[in-house]
């Protein structure tokens, strides 16, 4: 049977979060990188949307939203119980927490880096408000190692990816901001081999068409 298809981007924090969890459930995808100046013909055929990341699975299935992926992906196999499957609302309460950094978060996050790259004069009210939010992440890893409990989960996992770039607007402020049990937590992931494999540098498929397979095993 042939592998799933994912077109993804290598630094957009929806297509990271997919891959992660790709990667996390021992799940293998055919990989396809590339630029949004230049979509592919086929990502567009499946996805009227033309964003990433579009998961197209074995069976046909078309899945074009990052934590729908990642839902699939653990749902195929999850062998280190991200979902927590022994918490009757565990997923729920993952979903509750992701939501509202899907659709409050990033939006402060956007406007913070807007306002860092444009030398705005809201930068530190922009930060402030985007720190609501993290100091309950701290408040959770004050308590054990990851956010759900003292082992990752999905979560974790969707998540990263935007505290990753928060903590690259201002760089020096970040590392000495009072999070350093989000420090840390972050840290953890910058510097594991998943990471180091989510992020590889490909070749753009539309350049090579070269199939570059993804995950488990890897």
């Amino acid at each position: 049977m042939p592998l799933p298809v994912l077109y993804s981007l290598r630094n957009c924090p929806y297509a990271m979060r997919a891959r992660l969890a790709i990667y996390a459930s021992g799940q293998q995808v055919q990989l396809r990188d590339i630029v949004l100046s230049n979509k592919p013909p086929e990502m567009l055929s499946a996805s009227a949307k033309g964003t990433v990341p579009v998961l197209i699975t074995a069976d046909g299935l078309v899945i074009d939203e990052s934590l729908s992926i990642m839902q699939w992906a653990f749902s195929q196999t999850d062998p280190d119980d991200y979902i927590d499957k022994s918490m009757p609302n565990s997923l729920a309460d993952m979903l509750a927490v992701i939501t509202i950094f899907d659709n409050e978060f990033k939006g402060h996050l956007e406007k913070y880096r807007s306002s860092k790259r444009y030398h705005e004069p809201s930068l530190i009210q922009d930060r402030q408000q985007c720190e609501h939010y993290l100091t309950d992440l701290e408040s959770r890893l004050c308590l054990h190692q990851y956010l759900m409990s003292d082992k990752p989960s999905l979560t974790d996992l969707a998540l990263m990816p935007y505290i990753r770039q928060f903590a690259r607007v201002e760089r020096q402020w970040y590392l000495q901001s009072p999070y350093p049990n989000l420090r840390q937590w972050l840290n953890r992931y910058l510097q594991s081999r998943m990471f180091s494999k989510v992020m590889s540098q490909n070749p753009m498929w539309l350049d090579s068409t070269q199939e570059v397979v993804f995950g488990a095993g890897l």
